[in-house]
C-alpha cells in the first residue's frame, strides 16, 4: 500500500475519511466531496489522522501508510461484533481481540501478551477457558462465549496480569548473562538505507553497532542473534517472527532518527504500550535502563522513554526496546554516531543495561558505572 497525505485523492481517500468518521475522530460535517467527485485528504483529514496515529501510539505524521491503515482497521472491530477464531497464515486482528485477551489475562488465563492478533496462544487459552465453564474447546469466539465471559469475574488479583507473568519469567531466567539469546535488529537495510545524511546511513552505522554489541554479548557468553545481515533487509513482522522463533529473552532495535530540523538531537527509547494496548512492563522496565545508561555515558540529549505500537514491538514475544541512537541530521550527534569510539560507549550502555535487566541488583551501582567485571565481583562475594 502507498501512503496517502495531504492533497492525496480517490477511493481509498474515501474509505480512509469514512474509517476516521466512524472512529469519531474526524468530524461528519468536515467537507464531504462524494457530490463533486473523490474526496479529497485535506488538513481536516491530516489532522484527524495524526489524533489517531497519537492515540495508538504510532508515528504521528499525518499519513497513512501500511501500519497505520492496519490500525485503522484493527480499531472499527469491538468485542462481540464478529466471531472469533485462528487463521493461518494472517490471522485475525483487531481491537476486539485485544479486548478478548485482556479478559482472559484477567480470569487467570495466558493468551500471551493483548496485542490484538488472535494467535495459537490466544486459542489455547480460549480453549482452555471453554473446557472450564463446559463450552466447546474448540478454541473460536462466539455468542455462548461472550455469554460466560459476561457471567465470571476476574481471578488475577494483587497486580497487573501481564506484570505478574513478565516479572515471573525475568526471575526465573536468573541473573547470569551466560546462557541467554539475546536479538539484535540493525534498523532498515537492504534496499532501504533509512535515514541519510554526510554521506553515512543509518542502515550502515546501526549494522556496525549491532556488530559490536553481538562480539561483545558473544564474549559473555550469551547467544547472540542479529535480525538481518550487512546487504539485506526484512520487514518488522518477517524480523519479529525471527525474534519469537529463536526464543529471545530480549530484542533490541537499533536506529537512528532524522529531522528537518538540524537542531533536532538526543536519544531516545520505546517500548510496547500506550492508551489503546496494556504496556510490556518489562520492556518498561527495559527501556528505562536503556535510556539511563546511554544519557549517562553520553552525555547525549535525554529524549526520554516512550510507549509505542509499532509493529516490532507489538509482535515480539519477549521484552523489546527501540533505541533511536541520535539524529543523523544533527551536525553533532552525526559527528558522534561516526566515531567508532562514541559506538564503543554505546554498546558499553547497551551491556550494562542488558547486565542489570536480569541481575537484582541488591547492591546497586550507579547509573553509568556499572559493568560486567562488577558483576562477576558482587556474585564471588556471596
Amino acid at each position: 500500500m502507498r501512503s496517502f497525505r495531504r492533497g492525496a485523492t480517490g477511493p481509498a481517500v474515501v474509505e480512509i475519511r469514512a474509517t476516521l468518521r466512524k472512529l469519531g475522530v474526524l468530524d461528519p460535517a468536515a467537507g464531504s466531496g462524494e457530490s463533486s467527485g473523490d474526496e479529497v485528504f485535506d488538513a481536516a483529514t491530516e489532522l484527524a489522522v495524526r489524533t489517531f496515529q497519537q492515540s495508538r501510539g504510532l508515528t504521528a505524521d499525518g499519513a497513512v501508510g501500511d501500519e497505520t491503515w492496519r490500525a485503522l482497521v484493527a480499531a472499527q472491530w469491538q468485542l462481540g461484533e464478529r466471531l472469533l477464531y485462528q487463521t493461518l497464515p494472517d490471522p485475525l486482528v483487531g481491537d476486539d481481540v485485544r479486548q478478548l485477551q485482556e479478559r482472559l489475562l484477567e480470569m487467570g488465563y495466558d493468551p500471551s501478551r493483548p496485542d490484538g492478533i488472535f494467535g495459537p496462544a490466544t486459542a489455547r487459552a480460549l480453549a482452555q477457558f471453554q473446557r472450564e465453564v463446559g463450552l466447546v474447546p474448540d478454541g473460536s469466539f462466539g455468542p455462548s462465549t461472550m455469554a460466560a465471559l459476561r457471567r465470571l469475574g476476574r481471578k488475577v488479583v494483587g497486580g497487573r496480569p501481564q506484570f505478574l507473568r513478565e516479572s515471573a519469567n525475568l526471575f526465573h531466567a536468573g541473573p547470569a548473562l551466560a546462557g541467554k539469546r539475546i536479538i539484535i535488529d540493525p534498523g532498515h537495510g537492504g534496499t532501504d538505507p533509512g535515514v541519510t545524511d554526510g554521506g553515512h546511513t543509518e542502515s550502515g552505522l546501526m549494522f556496525d553497532l549491532a556488530s559490536r554489541l553481538e562480539g561483545r554479548l558473544a564474549a559473555a557468553g550469551v547467544a547472540v542473534h542479529l535480525t538481518r545481515g550487512p546487504d539485506n533487509g526484512f520487514t518488522d513482522a518477517e524480523r519479529a517472527e525471527l525474534a519469537n522463533n529463536l526464543g529471545g529473552d530480549l530484542l533490541i532495535s537499533l536506529h537512528t532518527d532524522g529531522h528537518h530540523n538540524p537542531l533536532a538531537a538526543g536519544v531516545a527509547t520505546y517500548h510496547y504500550g500506550g492508551d489503546n494496548a496494556v504496556t510490556s512492563t518489562a520492556g518498561e522496565r527495559f527501556a528505562g535502563l536503556v535510556q539511563r545508561e546511554i544519557v549517562a555515558r553520553t552525555g547525549m540529549i535525554d529524549c526520554r522513554v516512550h510507549a509505542k505500537t509499532w509493529e516490532l514491538l507489538r509482535r515480539s514475544r519477549m521484552p523489546a526496546v527501540r533505541v533511536e541512537v541520535g539524529y543523523l541530521t544533527s551536525p553533532s550527534d552525526r559527528a558522534r554516531l561516526t566515531d567508532p569510539a562514541f559506538r564503543d560507549t554505546v554498546v558499553d550502555a547497551l551491556l550494562a543495561a542488558i547486565q542489570r535487566m536480569f541481575f537484582s541488583m541488591e547492591a546497586d551501582v550507579p547509573t553509568g558505572t556499572f559493568d560486567v567485571s562488577s558483576l562477576r565481583a558482587m556474585l564471588a562475594g556471596r
